[in-house]
């Protein structure tokens, strides 16, 4: 990436991320999200435990760092303490899914005016690949060397149809970082999760489906392929909820 067309909302670190990771991409859409809605010097950032945690060395931004799990809890007193502030919470799905699912659930009920970049890779990343909340059924991980059982673990969770149902959200989307077409749909989601926060209508959540080649086992190529045959069927790409149509159909 050149220096010319890097968002100015992004600093030059190297990236640390696995080859083939899709965290790069990710920021590089939230990047660009806050670079278009010009809201760089008033943009938060919250990292939390794991991969996403040294997130707050790529942005050119005011970043902070919260527990595991707490990510919506610390956006949501930063946002009340500084209500011209733009704050986002950028979450692994073992983080949010996991010990963090209570705080994201409530931060949502309570329609917040956050927003949250959920980067769902299904699998704990940094510490090691055991199976996570989103980890699919049969899904070989560190800690499901057979698979994932369903019967005895439970089937996955799936966070946007979840969370839609909840009568507080404003925006709740899920799309994915394997492919242009669906970055650049992923692109249109993440902006419009912020310009919501510009513009107070409340919590925003984006679901980014991501790879993560080296602890599912694959190359980055496979993962790619795997993501697009067996994680987006699972997880179907699209908007859960926008409160945004119920006004245009009014």
């Amino acid at each position: 990436m050149s220096k010319t067309n890097k968002p100015h909302s992004m600093t030059e670190t190297h990236t640390h991320y696995c080859p083939g990771c899709t965290h790069g991409i990710i920021h590089r859409l939230v990047g660009d999200a806050i670079d278009a809605l010009g809201i760089e010097e008033r943009t938060i950032g919250v990292a939390p435990v794991g991969c996403s945690v040294l997130a707050y060395n790529y942005f050119n931004l005011d970043m902070t760092v919260a527990a595991h799990g707490r990510a919506p809890a610390v956006a949501t007193g930063l946002k009340r303490a500084n209500p011209e502030s733009i704050v986002f919470a950028y979450q692994g799905d073992g983080d949010l899914a996991s010990i963090g699912m209570a705080e994201a659930v409530h931060a949502a009920a309570r329609n917040e005016n956050i927003t949250i970049i959920f980067v769902n890779n299904a699998v704990y990343g940094m510490t090691g690949g055991q199976m996570a909340p989103t980890s699919l059924p049969g899904q070989l991980t560190q800690t499901s060397p057979n698979g994932r059982d369903v019967d005895l673990c439970g089937l996955p969770v799936k966070v946007c149809e979840m969370l839609s149902q909840l009568d507080g959200p404003a925006y709740i989307a899920r799309v994915a970082a394997n492919s242009p077409k669906n970055v650049i749909a992923a692109k249109r989601a993440i902006e419009k999760a912020f310009r919501n926060q510009v513009e107070g209508k409340g919590f925003s959540l984006v679901e980014v489906l991501s790879s993560c080649p080296t602890n599912w086992g694959k190359s980055p190529k496979d993962a790619l392929k795997w993501m697009d045959s067996t994680m987006i069927p699972y997880y179907p790409l699209g908007v859960y909820k926008d409160t945004s149509r119920r006004e245009i159909d009014s």
